[in-house]
């Protein structure tokens, strides 16, 4: 929602600070300019309430941020106000209004992402909105140091790759550009990509091991992508791997939002909870968290090996695997239930 604000606040400014006459092109009175907040239709109006609270604030930071707004009151005619296009939009070309007919300046915002299926709705908890997951935000996390420039001026070469090289098309690019701009004495840190768990041998955070320093993580070539923790009986990974693996292990606990097909016979022996990210659903993880523990307990008291997976083997899977442990096991890596009984 940053650019809807961006945009109301630049109006709200030129509205009550810039001397504006009737525009002889369009007759209009740059005062009689609709400056509502426009916002998509999944957005709630807890939330639509909220950010009108705070639009004044906003308005004065941009009046005081010393931003020239003569220039942009001098060439702006019309008032800005966004427009949504998704993967799902339907836009008939020739039923498009004329650009000159409309009687705002549009910012057209283009969402990347495809819908999931799963829309958020909340609105009987402090917690009220109407989610639709965006591609633009978090580009530390998967454009892995390729920046917008370098995109477009490679983007048919990294289009026809394919999806099976591109990652290395992309590192290529982005080694090569590190080491032009080196060599001229520019700015030229070196990227680091986290490989994922199914692309390294395994290992934890240095961090971590102070804390897990009991359990050890190992994977045999047998079971590559499977990952044990020391003699818990717990292993981790992809839901991919637990479907062409799972007869490697007595149990299959599944918190991949799909079903996978697993060869164990007893309905006891594969459970699936389909978690979603939090933010698809926050309270997602939480309260599939008591079922994935009883289970575990159930399994590993009778000594059969579980393993835990979810879509790439390194979030949720690895939250869930956290509280069975913390739930189940000792400081020593010790299975409660065992010592107990």
């Amino acid at each position: 929602m940053v650019i809807p604000i961006i945009g109301l606040s630049i109006l709200l400014v030129l509205t009550s600070t810039s001397p504006f006459s009737l525009d002889s092109n369009t007759g209009c009175n740059s005062h009689d300019w609709d400056c509502s907040l426009h916002l998509p239709l999944w957005v709630s109006e807890t939330e639509k309430a909220a950010i009108e609270d705070r639009l004044e604030g906003w308005t004065k930071d941009l009046e005081t941020s010393g931003a020239d707004i003569a220039i942009l009151a001098s060439c702006l005619k019309k008032p800005l106000r966004p427009l949504w296009i998704s993967q799902k939009t339907v836009i008939w070309i020739n039923e498009v209004p004329d650009y000159d007919s409309w009687d705002f300046t549009p910012i057209i915002l283009v969402s990347a992402s495809s819908t999931s299926g799963v829309t958020q709705h909340r609105t009987t908890s402090e917690f009220s909105w109407n989610y639709i997951p965006g591609a633009g935000d978090d580009e530390e996390s998967w454009a892995r140091g390729l920046s917008p420039n370098l995109f477009w001026n490679h983007a048919y070469d990294l289009i026809s790759t394919g999806p099976d090289v591109c990652n290395q098309k992309v590192a290529d690019i982005v080694e090569k550009d590190r080491v032009y701009r080196a060599r001229r004495g520019q700015d030229a840190p070196q990227i680091t990509i986290k490989p994922s768990i199914s692309e390294s041998s395994p290992c934890l955070d240095p961090l971590l091991c102070s804390d897990l320093s009991n359990i050890t993580i190992s994977s045999s070539d047998e079971e590559r992508g499977i990952f044990w923790l020391g003699s818990t009986n717990l292993a981790l990974g992809s839901s991919q791997i637990a479907a062409e693996c799972s007869s490697n292990v007595d149990c299959v606990l599944n918190c991949d939002q799909w079903p996978i097909s697993v060869h164990h016979q007893e309905a006891e022996a594969y459970l699936h909870l389909p978690i979603v990210s939090s933010k698809m659903d926050r309270f997602s993880l939480f309260n599939n968290l008591s079922s994935a523990v009883n289970f575990a307990k159930s399994n590993l008291t009778k000594g059969r090996t579980l393993l835990i997976c979810c879509h790439d083997g390194e979030d949720i899977s690895v939250c869930v695997c956290l509280a069975i442990l913390i739930s189940l096991f000792n400081d020593e890596a010790s299975f409660l239930c065992g010592l107990l009984g």
